[in-house]
């Protein structure tokens, strides 16, 4: 059972320690760690390129001399693969982060950020928009504001019917998102199957291989900004963890911080979600692996999560491109990883959550 609410505040103010009082290691190595995977990430795919060549690139490209690579590798690197991999690291990294705190914010070790609808409403704003229009800016565009729709809905069917209660919240997401799951089936029936149901059932299996730098352009600034907010309410997010009543006594406005974090941690995935499509498990199971690395404490779980996410998506997109002729989408694979890796996971964390 959980402890009382100070025990719990207490256990996160100490910064995460381990059992038998061994403290956990931090994050400072999490983002040089980032960065060698996205280097070798680069040189992934049917046209390997080593690491050094990489670095040459980008260096020259960075202070702005002429790069020793011949100008198809420049190509490569600047125009096909760099966007992919800022798009991983973004897309990762909002996912992970979101998920890390809807777990903490809704106490609840099966939150992702999937839990209020923001995934089946960008499906089905995506899916809208493939039907109507079908310009990759108005599919992203319908999935962004579609996202932003369904945890609109969960959040007023909440406030209405349960006074702004954590469970009722939580019930509601998954109505919306049932019901937005089935008007995306219901445009996928009445798609073209020759064109346009390919198209959708693509997208909503996730994928980078079309992001572009224009796309992070619109994307990186909702998903940058969510995660700002994340960061700079840490230390209140934590105390909530310990209970409502604790961080009421502490001066939390604790009803106004829960719709500040849910709007934020929607606005990043939805973002995320409308450049690479709906790819699942991540802000599922980044944070445990986080949480077994850095310790429970919100504080140090949020950037962790937001490195470790990063880089694992860094991975399975590389493996996605790489390991066979054809590209394998995203979320096939991170379904496939992330079950088993999952289960044994909550077996090593089990103590934790009970």
């Amino acid at each position: 059972m959980r402890t009382d609410g100070i025990g719990t505040a207490d256990a996160a103010r100490a910064g995460g320690k381990g059992r038998g009082g061994r403290r956990r290691g931090g994050v400072e190595w999490l983002l040089p760690a980032l960065f060698a995977v996205a280097v070798v990430s680069m040189g992934f795919g049917h046209y390997p390129l080593s690491p050094a060549a990489v670095l040459d690139v980008l260096w020259s490209a960075l202070v702005g001399a002429p790069s020793a690579q011949p100008p198809a590798v420049e190509n490569v690197v600047l125009a096909v693969r760099l966007p992919r991999v800022l798009a991983a690291m973004l897309v990762g990294a909002s996912l992970a982060a979101a998920g890390a705190a809807y777990q903490t914010l809704f106490r609840n070790p099966l939150a992702s950020p999937a839990i209020l609808g923001v995934s089946a409403g960008a499906g089905f704003g995506a899916a809208l928009a493939m039907l109507l229009y079908g310009s990759a800016l108005a599919v992203q565009g319908a999935a962004f504001a579609g996202g932003l729709c369904a945890v609109g809905a969960a959040m007023f069917v909440a406030g209405r019917l349960g006074n702004g209660s954590a469970l009722v919240l939580v019930l509601a997401g998954l109505v919306v998102s049932a019901l937005f799951q089935a008007l995306t089936s219901a445009l996928k029936y009445v798609a073209d199957p020759t064109d346009t149901l390919p198209a959708i059932v693509f997208w909503l299996l996730g994928s980078l291989g079309r992001v572009g730098m224009s796309d992070l352009a619109w994307a990186a600034p909702f998903a940058l900004l969510g995660l700002s907010v994340l960061f700079l309410l840490r230390w209140p997010t934590q105390v909530l963890e310990a209970g409502d009543d604790e961080a009421r006594t502490l001066g939390i406005p604790v009803g106004a911080l829960r719709i500040v974090l849910i709007v934020a941690a929607t606005l990043m995935t939805a973002a995320a979600v409308s450049i690479s499509g709906i790819v699942g498990w991540v802000g599922l199971l980044v944070p445990h692996l986080a949480r077994l690395l850095v310790g429970p404490a919100y504080g140090t779980l949020l950037p962790a999560s937001a490195l470790l996410g990063a880089g694992y998506l860094l991975l399975v997109d590389g493996l996605c491109r790489s390991a066979f002729a054809a590209e394998l989408p995203l979320g096939i694979v991170t379904a496939v990883l992330g079950a088993p890796v999952f289960v044994v996971i909550l077996a090593k964390a089990r103590r934790q959550w009970s």
